[in-house]
């Protein structure tokens, strides 16, 4: 079973939603195929389904961009201590 949609002829999204849609996807229209039920109104319920949650990741908005930030005192602190201690463990484990 073969569905298809033609997302630069549709009239169902909006005009941004669809831009970003064929950003995303690279092509005009998105073919998808379900063969992994043996009864053809399962696999069309398959095809359909896999449709909608493929259009739905191609216009989700972008993430929202993380803003860099310094490690706390604290966690400086800890993490040269741990190392400090490791140097220590392995200086002990040396031969006089």
């Amino acid at each position: 079973m073969e569905l298809s949609f033609d997302v630069a002829a549709s009239t169902a999204l909006p005009p941004a939603l669809k831009a970003r849609a064929l950003e995303r996807l690279g092509s005009d229209t998105i073919t998808i195929a379900a063969s992994e039920y043996r009864s053809q109104l399962r696999n069309r319920e398959a095809a359909a389904h896999r449709l909608a949650q493929r259009l739905r990741e191609a216009v989700a908005p972008p993430p929202k961009r993380r803003r860099p930030t310094k490690p706390s005192r604290g966690s400086v602190e800890r993490r040269i201590a741990a190392k400090k201690h490791r140097s220590d463990v392995k200086r002990l484990r040396r031969n006089p």
